[in-house]
């Protein structure tokens, strides 16, 4: 794999605090708005600019990204963000709840993507990649790091391990918890020995962005073909990645809750579903899954074990084995009707950090009718999927912490 030092744009170590942001995509317009109320340094004026605008402003309206791009001007103008002279590594670690993960911010290339060597394993949805390929063609920035996995290895293990020895240039803790640290890695020798173990890895994965991941490569694949100039060395064939070994990562349930039951009463929907299931009642104490084939449901007041009976997967299917395709295909699509997750109404999604109560609040509220809580998936099975070529349904993986925005951005004008 091919990656790259650059020359980072960040904010002086006495304003990251302030500037730094949850990702774009976990926020919506109005959340965002209220996150970044007082603030005026929050990155969330440059990731999600419509906030920057009166309320009601079309997000994808084309002021809005321009309005990104000259907030980021301004704060550049003001001396809160500053570029580093030379061409770097930083590294990146994040500790939630005592555990840790340390990753390699770098420049990913372009054209790994386009090759398949940086592999995914989601599908993108196409109104969601055109506005992030705006907001980076506007601004031309990679204002936002995607967030990568690597198979572990011991030798870079042991480099990022003697640089976490030093002092951080940043050292923060979010209102949430966690701990965010970044060391400047400068000289250039140990800039070449990560870049070569790099080379000897053949893959990396898509972990979280997958939008933010094809929109840089799409533009930076328009870039070289409106370039008569074009050379591989341009900024514009690299965008903004932090390499995490697999290891160190963990997925979070990734959870699922319904509007109505089809028609159906909870007594017809509990038979209906027996066929597949062996359902365990648990009344009001809370279900959650503790191994592959078994799920929680929580419906009318009830909380039940969903196990699967034999014959309603694949061993020999990366993806036929999964929870979330076992769920589609004996309830979500016979029995509710249910047959596309990313555009079917019906559906919604709930990020295990929220908590399980989350689920059963939505249900009790009248909003949904039933709630199916999910064993995780590993990253063993993300990255076995990747590498067969395969895509797992819409909304399986969810990662924390998750990074924040504005600790680093990339210009792809230098």
């Amino acid at each position: 794999m091919l990656i790259r030092p650059f020359r980072g744009l960040r904010p002086h170590p006495d304003k990251v605090r302030q500037v730094a942001s949850r990702p774009y995509d976990v926020l919506s317009s109005e959340e965002a708005r209220a996150e970044a109320a007082g603030n005026p340094l929050s990155f969330l004026n440059v990731v999600k600019p419509e906030i920057s605008l009166p309320p009601g402003t079309d997000p994808y309206a084309p002021e809005v990204y321009e309005t990104g791009r000259q907030y980021f001007r301004k704060l550049l103008a003001d001396g809160i963000f500053f570029q580093d002279p030379g061409a770097c590594l930083y590294i990146y670690e994040l500790v939630m709840n005592g555990r840790s993960q340390t990753g390699i911010v770098a420049c990913a290339a372009v054209q790994d993507y386009l090759d398949g060597r940086i592999k995914k394993h989601e599908l993108t949805r196409p109104d969601k990649e055109a506005d992030r390929k705006r907001h980076v063609r506007i601004s031309m920035l990679n204002a936002e790091p995607v967030f990568f996995a690597y198979r572990a290895v011991t030798a870079l293990g042991e480099i990022v391990a003697a640089i976490t020895k030093d002092i951080p240039e940043y050292d923060f803790t979010t209102d949430d918890g966690i701990r965010h640290r970044l060391w400047v890695v400068r000289e250039a020798g140990l800039i070449r020995k990560i870049v070569g173990e790099f080379e000897r890895i053949p893959a990396t994965y898509v972990a979280d962005g997958h939008h933010r991941t094809a929109a840089a490569a799409r533009v930076g694949d328009d870039l070289r073909k409106e370039n008569p100039g074009h050379t591989g060395d341009s900024e514009y064939n690299y965008f903004l990645a932090v390499h995490f070994p697999d290891n160190q990562l963990s997925i979070l349930d990734y959870n699922r809750i319904i509007t109505d039951l089809n028609g159906m009463g909870p007594d017809a929907f509990l038979s209906r579903i027996a066929g597949a299931f062996y359902i365990e009642k648990h009344g009001e104490q809370t279900y959650k899954p503790e191994a592959l084939h078994r799920m929680g449901m929580y419906l009318d007041g009830n909380w039940y074990a969903l196990t699967a009976k034999p014959g309603t997967w694949d061993d020999r299917d990366p993806i036929g084995v999964l929870d979330v395709t076992i769920l589609s295909r004996e309830i979500l699509e016979p029995v509710l009707n249910i047959h596309d997750l990313r555009t079917d109404r019906r559906i919604d999604f709930i990020g295990g950090i929220r908590g399980m109560q989350e689920l059963s609040r939505r249900v009790d509220s009248g909003e949904m009718a039933v709630a199916f809580a999910m064993y995780p998936v590993s990253m063993k099975q993300l990255m076995d999927i990747a590498d067969s070529g395969n895509i797992m349904p819409p909304k399986v993986t969810w990662f924390e912490p998750k990074l924040r925005s504005g600790l680093v951005v990339h210009s792809l004008q230098d």
